[in-house]
């Protein structure tokens, strides 16, 4: 009797899942398109790929980096979003990503470490930085021409901005123009709604010495990881022609497993 009552409850159970309404292709493919805009919002508001095609951050950020950017994170916070997006203030020492000040280049997307804030006032003596008088313990930072500050000195950069910015070619004529202005007791003086960037490997760095404060409307995000790291020369990013980049790309496919750092995988940016 308790034989072909189990049989029975196996049937029943067995009948209830041939009952279960299947997922038709609407369905489905609604399911799909609904995944799909998630991601596609997700990478177009919140996150975005960059590469790094500069060794201005060196060794925290190499040539050939690719990073995730949090593009909200140090946005104007919103009332729709809630408390799901940790909000914050540009800090110092925050790497960010912003684009280009330079009239020159205004599409320009750049990468490089917040050393000072509005109100912060900065001088470099001998390459070291020093900010509201204090000198910086900045262990992040390589001096990539000599091996060190002094066999590599340049009054410009490692004076500044006592040293006079006339004879320096890499330095904007719109700096040159406005760097006076915010000069006080041989500091600059971050304005409001500014700040003043600079690259961890100093002596190779285009910064706010040559081109002047990054504007917080300019500000896209702050880098978290690198997805993707592969080894790449620098000249690359200068090539324009076609063929060239073809050939690159060509090389990636061949190399991409003996090319690529795979220990930067999912390394944190800080």
């Amino acid at each position: 009797m308790a034989k072909k009552e189990n049989e029975k409850d196996k049937v029943k159970a067995q009948n209830a899942e041939d009952e279960k309404p299947r997922e038709t292709t609407v369905e489905f493919l609604a399911s799909l398109a609904s995944v799909l805009v998630t991601g596609l919002f997700i990478i177009t508001f919140v996150f975005q790929a960059f590469e790094i095609p500069s060794a201005s951050m060196e060794n925290t950020l190499l040539i050939g980096d690719h990073v995730f950017v949090n593009r909200v994170q140090f946005s104007p916070a919103t009332p729709w979003v809630g408390p799901i997006v940790p909000y914050n203030q540009i800090r110092r020492g925050d790497i960010v990503v912003f684009l280009s000040a330079d009239p020159a280049t205004p599409e320009l997307y750049i990468v490089k470490r917040i050393i000072g804030i509005p109100g912060d006032r900065i001088h470099l003596r001998n390459g070291a930085v020093y900010r509201n008088g204090q000198k910086l313990d900045e262990p992040y930072v390589i001096h990539s021409e000599g091996g060190d500050s002094d066999s590599s000195y340049d009054n410009y950069r490692d004076e500044f901005p006592a040293v006079p910015a006339t004879d320096n070619a890499n330095v904007t004529p719109e700096w040159k123009l406005a760097m006076p202005q915010h000069i006080e007791n041989g500091d600059i003086v971050v304005p409001p709604d500014s700040y003043f960037g600079m690259g961890d490997n100093r002596d190779r760095s285009l910064d706010s010495r040559y081109w002047g404060f990054i504007p917080e409307e300019h500000v896209i995000g702050r880098p978290m990881f690198v997805y993707w790291s592969f080894e790449t020369p620098e000249f690359q990013y200068q090539q324009t022609a076609m063929s060239q980049r073809l050939g690159f790309l060509a090389h990636v496919v061949i190399h991409f497993f003996d090319e690529t750092r795979w220990k930067r995988t999912l390394k944190a940016v800080k």
